[in-house]
């Protein structure tokens, strides 16, 4: 490929550095690129993202895509509507980070170690009802911003500890900062979560093929994308209180040897703050399917019928 490839991003600092590593990649792999910064309503609007909708960081990156301003879009995986768009090609999954969320706390505190009344800040629903399922009396206080001034509102005095995807915290060097981790039994992270999406034209077919040979990680598109057919099978968009990891974990088949298999867990809240969950094992080359089972049960356990039958791998 003799030609220089265009990176779209957005202008955030997290949105920077995570389209660095792509740029850092291909350029590994001998590709010439440069990167583009690309202003999305989500960036200017202060509002709460369950107002602002689904695919406000996204639609005018995925956009200048389309229209040929650049050739490469890469994505937070959470921020992509469930919707597939038939002008792109998701080319590539790269490494997942760590797709759990991470505690941000005054003095060193755990979750645990926050006294009763303490605020914590965050903007996911999905983060608000397991925080407040836990019943450790804390108040969570609704938060927008970037990672920087989520982090400051903490330092400053304003908040005793905000609740951020871990990855995030990675991707910018500042896990420094992170004074718990919280494993998946607290609380389930977004769907797709710690992941990157790196989208191309349909029609650009070298691109597609640079990116897939470049970037692309099985283990983790398979992860991902059971995860957001879960979503997708719920009808919750990124802001809603879903929760899901799955994980690829060996397992035996009927012949006793040693096999991959994916292990998905779900989480959803009702609309009287209870908390549903859910775990089910599929095959690797079924995630899909697997993410529509356990959407299944979910929906079962809450008393709405599924909109169409989903069988159980």
């Amino acid at each position: 490929m003799n030609r220089t490839l265009r990176i779209g991003t957005r202008g955030s600092a997290l949105a920077l550095a995570q389209t660095g590593h792509v740029a850092d990649a291909l350029r590994a792999a001998g590709a010439v690129v440069e990167i583009v910064t690309v202003s999305t309503p989500g960036d200017r609007s202060s509002a709460p993202i369950a107002e602002i909708g689904i695919g406000v960081f996204t639609s005018a990156l995925r956009d200048a895509l389309a229209n040929g301003e650049v050739d490469i879009a890469v994505h937070s995986y959470k921020d992509l509507p469930t919707a597939p768009d038939p002008r792109l090609s998701l080319a590539a999954v790269p490494p997942r980070e760590d797709p759990r969320d991470a505690l941000v706390a005054r003095d060193g505190l755990t979750l645990g170690e926050l006294p009763a009344g303490a605020k914590v800040g965050t903007g996911s629903p999905r983060r608000a009802a397991q925080l407040d399922a836990l019943g450790l009396g804390i108040d969570v206080v609704p938060l927008r911003g970037n990672v920087d001034s989520r982090i400051r509102r903490v330092t400053d005095g304003e908040l005793d500890a905000v609740v951020l995807a871990r990855a995030g915290i990675a991707r910018l060097g500042r896990t420094a900062e992170i004074t718990e981790t919280l494993e998946p039994i607290q609380m389930l992270p977004a769907p797709a979560q710690g992941a990157l999406a790196v989208e191309c034209r349909v029609d650009d077919v070298d691109t597609e093929h640079l990116l897939r040979s470049t970037l692309d990680d099985s283990a983790s598109r398979a992860a991902v994308a059971a995860e957001r057919a879960m979503l997708a099978a719920l009808e919750a968009g990124c802001s809603a209180p879903v929760g899901a990891l799955a994980d690829v974990v060996e397992d035996l088949d009927n012949d006793g040897a040693e096999v991959l298999r994916l292990s998905l867990r779900g989480v959803m809240a009702t609309e009287d703050g209870d908390l549903l969950r859910a775990s089910a094992t599929g095959d690797l080359t079924a995630a899909e399917e697997l993410g529509r089972a356990l959407a299944a049960e979910l929906l079962d356990l809450s008393g709405h019928a599924p909109a169409s039958p989903a069988r159980r791998s």
